[in-house]
Formats: structure tokens, C-alpha cells, sequence
């Protein structure tokens, strides 16, 4: 099949003047882009079009963009004010809240139970329900990247970020309950790709080398599998991520290429019931594997690609995921050059994947936002007592005066700005317009 381009614009190899960031949401469902002028929220969940389903341009040059799901809720940072973060209620056109930290935030991390600010040495936990400020974990290894990783399941909301600046330990803490879980020895080298599987049951990592990609299980911290993703150089890995059954980890990198790794356990009587010329090899293998010295022997034993990608641009920026589209595994690509590529993947056989659509991401002749559903009369009628989340924060904000929203300092500097009316929030994960996900709040009052 000749791979399609939703937009006619021609082929290149620099990237997009408009282009600041990219981040798949939770579940892949969505496309968060950040742009020079605001941002851009994609809808992901079909090969031949790509819709934008929102264009927010509350503030320029956004270098960080995530969404909750497929929710309303989104937090943004700009490079104008790198320390502040704004949470958003896209749908409605309001602000929920907005913090400001003592340094530049490096990334936001969410799930439906808890928000994660990442600075340098500092790492912030919030309860995402009502965004307060639970725990700050000061003085936490230099962290220049802002690397660290949420798990996506909320009934454990695992993170994990760097144990060190100077070899590749993990920290594994339990954002619940608020504890560390372990520490795990990953790698030799500083870290530089985290991820969790969709349970949290699983981490990826990856080193600065970026030669040895590594699966763990959760909370044990046993190592699970070990892949090798190339000998010939060091590079760059950008982007780890997990099939939705943790049957797949693809990761990318500032590479031509991106691997696709299957995360199958070999059985022991594996080769004595396919008595092939390569099972006999890698007997041998095995077998003089244990007269060499450990880094070799490492070596041969550890999986090759099961599928690979070779995209047509060199030293970009990008991210990559894995999804499930129209009942099929794909892989997305998010590119620098303002382009989202889709690839079919072979989950029996594996090998090369197929390019099959390219769309643009800037190319404003072709987008057209999500039509706005036209509001009702009861819409617009007084709000009972009890309401949804999704309501309460649709309410018009106060002016912060003296005595109501002065703003606060919480533990380890946070500042919070103007917020949304305290509420009591009923326990379960936060909703934000949501019908499929959850049902509304209720008994909340003010």
C-alpha cells in the first residue's frame, strides 16, 4: 500500500518554525502539540484524518502541553513564564488553577489521581481532584531533562525519576500513598528514558548510551527482559512506550530509526521442539556464552528489535506510541517537522512497518476545530447545589481579594495563584466531561 499525506505540502527534513512540543495522551487517543502561538489538541483514533479538536491560544510559545485523557482538563507552561503552570478546562474556556514554582518546570506528569511538576531537584505532587499540594520532594538528584514517568493506572500512581546524576538508578514511589517503594540499579550510565506499562506494573528504561533498553517488574524491581537497540553508536532515546497490553515497547530516538521490541518470556524446551539450524546456533551460542567475559555474554543474551521503523529525517525531534486503531496495532510518530505519521505493525511476523498516512500539523487550510455544541436553557440556569467537577469549575472566577484568594505558600515553595472555589470532592478519580469514563461528582458544596 502507497502511504497517503492528508495535506499537500512537500517532503523536508527541518523542523516546523511553529512546532514546540509534542506528547501522546494516557491512552493514545489524543495528540497535545505545542505551538509558538498556543497550542493544539488532535484527535488520534482513525488512519485517514487527523481532526483538531481545540486550539487554545491563552499564551504563546508552550513548550509543555498535557492532557487528562480524553477529558477537558490540560496544563500548559510557557516559555514566557517557565515556573507557572496553568490547568485549563479547554471546553469551557476557563482556568481551573495555576501554580508557580521556585524554578522552571521541566515536565507535568498525570493520571485521573494525581498531577506531577518536575523541576531540576524538586519534584511536586498534587491531588489532581482539587490540585492541592500533597508532598514535595526536595533535594532530589540534579535532573536537567526533567525526566520522570506516571503511571497511567491511578489506583497505584507510580513514579519513577532518577536516583542519581551520575549512574542509572531509579526511584519507584507510590504517589498515593505517598512513599518510596524501591530503588532500582537499571544502568551504568545516567538515565534517559522512563516508562511505565499501562497497569504499572512494568518500567522501561534506558540509558544516555542508548544502546540497552531494560523492562522491570513493579514494585520487585526484578529485571524482566533486556533489549539491545543498536552497537554501532551511542544515541539519543527520546520516547519509550508501552503497547496498551504491555505485549510491545517501542522506543524512539534522535536516529533514522525507531525499534519496536516484543516482550515474550522464551520457553526452556523452546528449541528442542524446533530442532531449526538457528535453534542449534543459538545453543552454541548459549553454551560459549559462559566462557567469555560478562559484557559479551550480556550481549548474547540480549533480544533484537522484533520491528523497525525507518522514518526519512535525521536528528529530529520526535515521539513515538503505540495504538490501537480501527481494531488494528499502529504506531504513531509525532515529528519536529509538523507532521504525525502513522505506521502499521505486524504483531505475528514483525519486520519492517509500513507507512501507511502523514499528516500535517500546521497546515491550517485543512483543520477545522470540533464544532461547539450550542448550550441549552438549562444550560444556563442557576447551578443546584450539587454539581458535577466539570460544572464547578465551568463557574465564572472572583478577583482575588484580601480576604478570600490571597494566595498561599505551600511546603517547598509552590505558589498557588487563582483557584477555583475550595469544594469537597467525592472520593474517585477526577471527570472532566467524561460521560464514557466516569460518572459525575456529586455532594459537593461550597
Amino acid at each position: 500500500m502507497e502511504p497517503q499525506e492528508s495535506r499537500d505540502a512537500p517532503d523536508g527534513t527541518d523542523a516546523h518554525p511553529e512546532f514546540m512540543c509534542a506528547s501522546f495522551n494516557q491512552d493514545t487517543t489524543s495528540l497535545s502539540v505545542g505551538t509558538k502561538t498556543g497550542y493544539r489538541l488532535f484527535s488520534v483514533t482513525a488512519v485517514d484524518k487527523l481532526d483538531c479538536i481545540h486550539e487554545g491560544a491563552d499564551c504563546p510559545d508552550v513548550y509543555i502541553v498535557e492532557r487528562l485523557f480524553s477529558s477537558s482538563l490540560v496544563v500548559v507552561v510557557s516559555v514566557s513564564l517557565p515556573r507557572r503552570m496553568n490547568v485549563y478546562h479547554f471546553k469551557k474556556g476557563t482556568e481551573i488553577c495555576n501554580y508557580s514554582y521556585s524554578n522552571s518546570i521541566l515536565s507535568v506528569r498525570l493520571n485521573r489521581q494525581r498531577l506531577v511538576v518536575c523541576l531540576e531537584e524538586s519534584v511536586y505532587i498534587h491531588n489532581i481532584k482539587d490540585m492541592k499540594l500533597l508532598k514535595t520532594l526536595l533535594n532530589t538528584p540534579a535532573n536537567p531533562t526533567g525526566l520522570c514517568a506516571l503511571s497511567v493506572n491511578h489506583s497505584n500512581s507510580h513514579l519513577a525519576y532518577p536516583g542519581s546524576a551520575t549512574i542509572g538508578e531509579v526511584t519507584v514511589y507510590d504517589a498515593n500513598n505517598l512513599s518510596t517503594l524501591t530503588l532500582i540499579q537499571a544502568h551504568d550510565s545516567p538515565l534517559a528514558a522512563l516508562a511505565f506499562n499501562a497497569s504499572g506494573t512494568k518500567l522501561a528504561s534506558a540509558s544516555e548510551k542508548g544502546t540497552v533498553i531494560r523492562v522491570f517488574s513493579v514494585p520487585e524491581g526484578q529485571r524482566l527482559f533486556e533489549f539491545r537497540r543498536g552497537m554501532k553508536r551511542y544515541v539519543s532515546i527520546s520516547s519509550l512506550s508501552f503497547s496498551a497490553d504491555a505485549q510491545f515497547l517501542c522506543a524512539s530516538s534522535n536516529t533514522e530509526t525507531i525499534h519496536i521490541f516484543k516482550l515474550e518470556q522464551h520457553s526452556p524446551n523452546r528449541d528442542q521442539q524446533s530442532p531449526t539450524w538457528s535453534a542449534y546456533m543459538g545453543k552454541m551460542f548459549t553454551a560459549a556464552s559462559t566462557y567469555l567475559p560478562s559484557q559479551v555474554s550480556d550481549m548474547m543474551h540480549q533480544d533484537r528489535a522484533f520491528a523497525t521503523v525507518r522514518l526519512n529525517m535525521f536528528g529530529l525531534k520526535n515521539i513515538s506510541a503505540l495504538a490501537t486503531i480501527q481494531k488494528l496495532p499502529r504506531l504513531l510518530v509525532a515529528s519536529s517537522d509538523g507532521s504525525l505519521y502513522i505506521y502499521n505493525v505486524d504483531p505475528q511476523d514483525g519486520g519492517e512497518c509500513v507507512l501507511i498516512q502523514k499528516h500535517r500539523l500546521f497546515d491550517s487550510s485543512g483543520e477545522e476545530a470540533e464544532p461547539k455544541e450550542e448550550e441549552n436553557p438549562e444550560d444556563v440556569s442557576p447551578q443546584p447545589a450539587s454539581q458535577s467537577y466539570a460544572a464547578t469549575v465551568a463557574l465564572a472566577s472572583t478577583p482575588p481579594s484580601s480576604t478570600t484568594l490571597t494566595g498561599y505558600s505551600e511546603e517547598g515553595g509552590a505558589q498557588r495563584g487563582e483557584v477555583i472555589p475550595e469544594h469537597e470532592f467525592a472520593e474517585g478519580p477526577v471527570c472532566l466531561d467524561d460521560e464514557d469514563e466516569f460518572p459525575p461528582f456529586g455532594n459537593q458544596s461550597n
